[in-house]
């Protein structure tokens, strides 16, 4: 992976594809990597294979990225999401159509807000209304993530944010500050006066998205793609979800 330093956080990214095909920016979940989220279920092979240029960050305190350990080197919305303005400019890429799933949604909610010049489209993966309502428990998870005595933990939310922290090879001291430091709701009215075209991509099984019909109300020109019988962790590679994307995309098959 290449890298960049983003407000002096090393920012690591994958640049696959061809240069001149049409970017798209990947952006993952909490816990998760570029490689995990994207490159493993196959979606770098795919949309590169569409003659797509593909963009796929691993977050800062996850992957290859920087880890601090500070909360407010979190925010979503004027941490994270400025680290894709950063590498959007570090790249010379004006504009491009965004992906981000989970906590990569929110951060993309924030980016399209906040710099719909550099958004063409979105697609919310995994994410719905909880994105203006929150997840809750945050501190709960944190401290899951942050404990030596894993027989300590009481919480079934925070066992399994843990257990697939491990299973990233995550610094879960970072995870913890992350998980701290970010999820601010996203505004109502901010979702609304989004004008570039939005995919809500859900796994009709997923209880930690939200409503789907709910977040859709908000935005002008949402589309609603149901995936069948996926909770929130199968959904990522799921055909549906990259046969849903491709045709909102309007990229081949």
């Amino acid at each position: 992976m290449d890298a960049f330093l983003s407000d002096g956080i090393p920012i690591a990214y994958l640049d696959e594809g061809p240069r001149d095909g049409d970017p798209i920016l990947l952006i993952h979940g909490f816990a998760s990597t570029a490689h995990v989220n994207w490159v493993y279920p196959g979606w770098v092979k795919l949309l590169a294979g569409n003659g797509r240029r593909v963009i796929a960050v691993d977050n800062r305190g996850h992957g290859e990225s920087g880890k601090p350990t500070d909360p407010r080197a979190f925010h979503s919305r004027t941490m994270m999401a400025e680290d894709m303005v950063r590498l959007l400019d570090h790249l010379e890429i004006e504009a491009a159509d965004v992906m981000g799933y989970s906590m990569g949604a929110w951060i993309a909610a924030y980016l399209a807000i906040d710099h719909p010049e550099r958004v063409r489209s979105v697609v919310f993966g995994g994410l719905a209304s909880a994105m203006t309502e929150g997840i809750g428990g945050q501190e709960t998870i944190a401290e899951a993530l942050e404990t030596e005595d894993e027989a300590s933990i009481t919480s079934a939310k925070g066992r399994a944010y843990r257990a697939f922290a491990i299973q990233t090879r995550s610094d879960r001291r970072a995870l913890a500050a992350c998980m701290r430091g970010s999820r601010q709701p996203v505004p109502r009215e901010a979702l609304a006066q989004l004008k570039m075209p939005v995919l809500i991509a859900v796994g009709t099984k997923d209880d930690v998205a939200g409503s789907v019909e709910d977040l859709a109300a908000l935005i002008p020109q949402a589309q609603v793609l149901n995936i069948p019988d996926r909770d929130h962790m199968l959904a990522v590679g799921d055909r549906t979800y990259k046969e849903g994307v491709l045709a909102f995309l309007g990229d081949r098959p």
